[in-house]
């Protein structure tokens, strides 16, 4: 049996294609592995803040010299990275927006590449600690960016990704949605194919 962990970034709670791709996702996940266990956490509703002094306080302080805001922000970071360590398959919705990811997303990631947690630093650089794990990321994008100068997502998610250990990520494009039917149907077929396909 796998754990699968499943992020959901999409502002939108109706009407989000990153949303459609993911039930597509676990829908087809769950058939071909039904022993699987599959965690959602879904960053719309239960938001994470962004990266503050409360959360670099939690990570650097000794515990006894917590404020109560420090406390609970470690906690929150601790158990967001539990969920990730614990996780054999990482799956990342995401939308475009404005060339990049969710903000949603960054604070999901900001609270858990963690220095000697899920990287350590070495005389050689940085090592992640996650390897064996695989990541999906699915994505939604109104025009088509995939291998481009304005695709800010692929690039930097790959980063993060290989930087916490995790090397094998496959990408899920639907791209051109707002580009019209014709475009937005071929876009969203092929997702779905690469969708059948991996699963």
């Amino acid at each position: 049996m796998s754990r699968v962990l499943v992020i959901e970034s999409s502002a939108r709670k109706e009407g989000s294609v990153s949303r459609q791709l993911t039930r597509d996702f676990i829908a087809q996940w769950q058939a071909a592995h039904p022993a699987d266990e599959i965690t959602v956490r879904d960053l719309a509703v239960e938001q994470v803040p962004h990266l503050d002094a409360d959360l670099l306080g939690g990570w650097m302080k000794p515990a006894d010299q917590h404020s109560d805001s420090e406390a609970a922000a470690l906690q929150r970071s601790n158990l967001l990275t539990e969920e990730l360590l614990a996780a054999d398959v990482l799956v990342l919705a995401a939308p475009m927006y404005n060339f990049g990811i969710p903000s949603t997303l960054k604070s999901w990631l900001d609270h858990v590449l963690r220095a000697g947690v899920t990287f350590k630093y070495t005389e050689n650089g940085p090592q992640g600690l996650l390897s064996g794990k695989r990541a999906f990321v699915l994505t939604s994008r109104g025009g088509i960016y995939a291998g481009g100068p304005l695709d800010h997502q692929e690039p930097y998610l790959r980063q993060a990704m290989a930087f916490i250990g995790i090397h094998d990520v496959t990408f899920i494009h639907a791209e051109g949605l707002n580009m019209g039917a014709e475009y937005a149907e071929k876009g969203m077929s092929k997702a779905r194919a690469q969708l059948a396909a991996v699963a």
